[in-house]
């Protein structure tokens, strides 16, 4: 007999906790639909394994864009507010910057809209998510992440905290920096204008 795949176990809790909603009190089951997360598209929403997938969470006060959690809400998407302001992960492979190779431009916050990249600092990693091996000076802000058990180094806007992914380093890329920005591509945008051309 063969072990049942990740994404299987994943599925599988995913069903068995949505299952309970249906035993839930009617002042509850109300607020069913908004917690439930989309199973290709993101991580479960089920406690143990959200807090395998997510960072800690930090308090996003200290940034020079500051809006409350409905004023997110307000000007995010769903997988938007869960990637940037709830530190989840993008499954890897969809994004749409992952394979994205322009010579020119410039990646911003998709929240705040702040230049964090160019399209020079791009490369082609091949680990499912956008990479670059460096940030515009003072874009980025790095914190230390301990989900998994493990010390990480998170990266987040400089501008408004937003969750972009993490940093890796010594991996042999041949890169200036030997360093991979691994970024959600639902984190950014993109410009075609580098920075002072335009508007």
């Amino acid at each position: 007999m063969r072990f049942p795949s990740f994404p299987t176990l994943i599925r599988t809790f995913y069903t068995i906790s949505n299952a309970t909603t249906s035993r839930l009190p009617a002042s509850q089951k109300a607020l069913a639909p908004f917690t439930r997360g989309t199973v290709l598209k993101s991580m479960p929403t089920i406690p143990f394994l959200g807090s395998l997938f997510t960072s800690t969470a930090k308090d996003m006060t200290d940034y020079p864009v500051k809006k409350s959690d409905g004023e997110w809400r307000a000007v995010l998407n769903k997988e938007q507010f869960r990637i940037l302001r709830e530190k989840g992960t993008e499954a890897p492979f969809t994004g749409a910057y992952d394979k994205h190779s322009p010579s020119a431009g410039i990646y911003t916050c998709a929240a705040c809209a702040a230049p964090l990249y160019r399209a020079t600092h791009k490369f082609k990693s091949g680990c499912g998510w956008p990479a670059y091996f460096d940030s515009i000076p003072g874009a980025v802000v790095r914190h230390t992440d301990r989900t998994f058990g493990m010390a990480r180094t998170e990266i987040v806007c400089g501008n408004c905290g937003g969750h972009l992914g993490h940093v890796f380093k010594g991996e042999g890329y041949p890169t200036p920096t030997d360093e991979r920005h691994c970024v959600n591509s639902i984190s950014l945008t993109f410009r075609d204008e580098e920075i002072g051309e335009g508007k």
